[in-house]
């Protein structure tokens, strides 16, 4: 898959999976526009090193302003964005009996109302060149009720991610599919990428028994996950629209 003479803005740059996002697109030939609330200004340095023209912009995604500006210096930088691939987001543990509301309105501000704004701000770009694609992260726990079983043993609720981040996963995924067929017309397509568990520094304390229910034997890695995301920003994936793409060792499948 190649995407070169492409541009790329991805937002979370500085995780986990958005740096392995970061690599395969640059490896596929793409330019990158990189944001996080702390970019990580050695991945910007390594893509450079690699070839690719790259900008790094620290960014709330929970602030319009910002994702403004961060649209309009990428544009500056680079004429046009072709690819958004929203990887900005934040976990959430415990029960919902103890949530705090205001825990709430912190998850669903960056996972779903931060991607809905990124989203929000390339259509006009991405419309006036006919061309674009959107992808979004959601996940598994958007469609699974959690991974947890606290009938079984209440200590693993606290060990997993809550209803408010299962919540606004489920959102991401709907708004995938609204905005895919939205944007059709205009040559976009939408589409997310559902992981399971991941390893990463997030899920170092991910229980051991739940590991053991994953099918495949071990947890994915956030390569596995860039890879999904990268056919799906392919020129060649532009019939695929409104997918929900799982990536979750076959823990869900729909």
């Amino acid at each position: 898959m190649s995407l070169a003479g492409r541009t790329a803005l991805i937002t979370g740059a500085g995780g986990g999976i958005g740096s392995a996002v970061a690599r395969a697109f640059a490896q596929a030939g793409a330019d990158l526009s990189l944001a996080d609330l702390k970019p990580d200004t050695a991945l910007a340095d390594e893509l450079r090193a690699s070839g690719r023209r790259v900008i790094d912009t620290p960014t709330d995604v929970t602030q319009s302003g910002q994702i403004r500006s961060l649209v309009e210096s990428t544009l500056k930088a680079f004429g046009k964005i072709d690819m958004l691939v929203n990887v900005a987001g934040t976990v959430s543990f415990g029960s919902a009996q103890a949530l705090a509301e205001s825990e709430w309105d912190r998850v669903l501000g960056v996972n779903l109302k931060g991607s809905f704004l990124c989203c929000q701000a390339v259509i006009a770009p991405m419309r006036e060149r006919k061309y674009g694609r959107i992808i979004n992260i959601g996940s598994i726990l958007g469609k699974n009720g959690g991974n947890a079983r606290p009938w079984i043993d209440p200590a693993e609720q606290a060990y997993a991610s809550n209803v408010a981040y299962g919540v606004s996963k489920a959102g991401v995924h709907a708004m995938t599919m609204f905005l895919a067929r939205e944007l059709a017309g205009g040559g976009i397509t939408v589409n997310a990428v559902a992981p399971g568990p991941i390893a990463s520094a997030m899920t170092q304390n991910f229980p051991q028994r739940l590991r053991d229910l994953i099918p495949v034997g071990r947890m994915g890695t956030a390569d596995e996950v860039a890879r999904a995301c990268l056919f799906l920003a392919d020129e060649a994936s532009g019939y695929i629209t409104a997918e929900v793409l799982d990536v979750n060792g076959g823990m869900w499948g729909d």
